[in-house]
């Protein structure tokens, strides 16, 4: 838990984040997946989006994440869409975006966020790329958590 006071002297508490830290370095590499793929990329915490490109930021930067997200992160497990199936949501109360590719996060066993590729539900579809480019950043994220 953190503790912050407002100008006016109220107190804030807010949700500690282990990924909170990384936000300016997530941001560069969600730049960096987006340029790569030409696809929506997010950095996600345990609860939040924390970082994203390719998508107007004002629409999912911070927003909460879905929690059929949340359970994927915890089955600890890559998930991509498949065609046919119903498209599940990238976040709790926007429609818009849904999940294409889905890497958690782990640090010594612990969930701490996700590495996800969104689209549309119609323009769902990543690939063999998303699907490494996923895995491989979240598992660059989770060893260097650990240091």
């Amino acid at each position: 838990m953190e503790i912050y006071t407002d100008r006016d002297g109220s107190v804030i508490f807010k949700k500690y984040s282990l990924m909170g830290g990384l936000t300016e370095f997530a941001g560069q590499l969600c730049d960096t997946l987006n340029r790569t793929t030409g696809r929506t990329a997010v950095i996600t915490d345990r609860d939040n989006i924390i970082s994203v490109s390719g998508a107007p930021r004002r629409e999912l930067m911070d927003k909460q994440i879905s929690p059929d997200l949340e359970r994927l992160m915890e089955g600890r497990q890559i998930y991509q869409h498949k065609g046919g199936e119903d498209g599940i949501p990238l976040c709790d109360e926007d429609g818009r975006f849904f999940l294409d590719t889905v890497a958690p996060i782990l640090s010594e066993g612990d969930v701490l966020g996700s590495v996800v590729f969104t689209s549309p539900e119609e323009e769902l579809g990543g690939g063999e790329v998303e699907y490494k480019l996923a895995q491989s950043i979240a598992a660059f994220l989770g060893k260097h958590m650990e240091s």
